[in-house]
């Protein structure tokens, strides 16, 4: 990005640091410079700076960020290896910046940066402790966006983050805000980081409801590549609310890992059922042939709900981690039996201590799995 006007640059550039506009990227090399020329033109006469948080993007996102930086002292970057997820990476900018005020917005140009000073008058004057933008506020429009489909997610899952957080507004859901870098601070603790809903993880930790203020946003279309957001969004806003509602009790990660399992023991009986009645395969190979069956299961759907923050694409790295998988999987499986009989040899209640096995056999599968599965890349 080469400064239309240095000079005036130059002049902005020492002005006192106010505000942090927090980027969290994934393969936005291209819309990264014009993003900024278009924050540089909303915010004549506040000082600010750009921090790109960026989880090691494939096409060169961070590398840009750097030569942006070299021109413009006001952009930052903080490249992330091993680390993914929208929600963490706006923890991390959180605590990486010294300006009093942070916004997180996104990269893609979906997001007005002219709503910025808005927002930050209302904080700076205690009109609101959080400013949104919102895209179901009155006067907002998501024409541009022509997702018929998120907007009817949106609207659903606003319903339940407004019973979750306590807070009356549009769009708990906004990936847009503002708020004091010092009250994003006090929450940081208490945050879970996961998936996408950082606002809605900010509000329901918060002890008492946060004063909100929605400012109607244009929702525009994405300016260059494409949108992170999959179908396992639904999902991964069920497990924000139940990390909120449960989290401290049985770690979500954990609990979508036992999820997952239960669901690949039907698997297992569909498939052992399936070999035993139409096939006529013997016991042996059907059991052998459902355990694999499940475990391929298991691994598919861990992979894409479980750790979508960790998640395997490359064909190299989805073949050993399928393969490590079941590695992890019969370590755990013969965890499971020998704890199950010694403890059933010893007087345990036959069901009880298969019970327990199980148990065991889940925290030893999810152990090795985090490290050695998902952990490893």
């Amino acid at each position: 990005m080469t400064p239309a006007n240095p000079t005036r640059r130059d002049e902005a550039a020492n002005l006192p640091l106010e505000l942090a506009i927090i980027l969290p990227t994934l393969n936005e090399r291209d819309n990264l410079a014009p993003l900024v020329e278009r924050i540089e033109s909303a915010l004549t006469g506040v000082g600010w700076e750009v921090l790109v948080v960026d989880d090691n993007s494939s096409d060169g996102t961070a590398e840009e960020a750097r030569r942006l930086a070299k021109n413009d002292n006001r952009v930052r970057v903080i490249q992330r290896i091993g680390r993914r997820g929208l929600s963490s990476a706006a923890i991390e900018g959180f605590c990486a910046t010294a300006a009093p005020y942070c916004a997180v917005m996104d990269a893609d140009h979906q997001h007005d940066p002219n709503l910025l000073i808005p927002m930050l008058l209302s904080v700076k004057t205690g009109e609101a402790e959080v400013a949104v933008a919102s895209r179901f506020a009155e006067g907002a429009s998501t024409q541009e966006w022509d997702r018929p489909d998120r907007e009817r997610l949106s609207g659903a899952a606003n319903a339940l983050a407004r019973k979750l957080t306590g807070v009356e507004l549009s769009d708990p859901m906004s990936g847009y805000f503002l708020l004091p870098t010092r009250t994003a601070m006090r929450l940081v603790p208490g945050l879970s980081g996961i998936g996408f809903k950082i606002l809605l993880d900010l509000l329901a930790t918060s002890d008492t409801p946060l004063k909100v203020k929605d400012f109607p946003m244009q929702f525009g279309a994405r300016r260059s590549g494409e949108s992170k957001l999959d179908r396992a969004i639904a999902l991964d806003f069920l497990a924000g609310l139940y990390d909120k509602s449960f989290g401290r009790v049985i770690p979500t990660r954990f609990a979508l890992f036992g999820t997952v399992g239960a669901l690949g023991v039907l698997v297992h009986m569909a498939i052992l059922y399936a070999l035993l009645v139409f096939v006529g395969a013997s016991f042996t190979w059907g059991q052998t042939a459902a355990t694999f069956g499940a475990m391929t299961f298991n691994f598919w759907l861990n992979n894409f709900l479980t750790y979508r923050d960790r998640r395997l694409k490359t064909a190299g790295k989805v073949f050993w981690g399928w393969a490590s998988f079941i590695a992890a999987c019969s370590i755990g499986a013969f965890a499971n039996v020998a704890v199950a009989t010694m403890l059933h040899e010893r007087g345990l209640y036959e069901m009880l201590a298969a019970l327990v096995g199980i148990a065991i056999g889940s925290v030893w599968n999810y152990a090795l799995s985090s490290r050695f599965v998902w952990g490893r890349f």
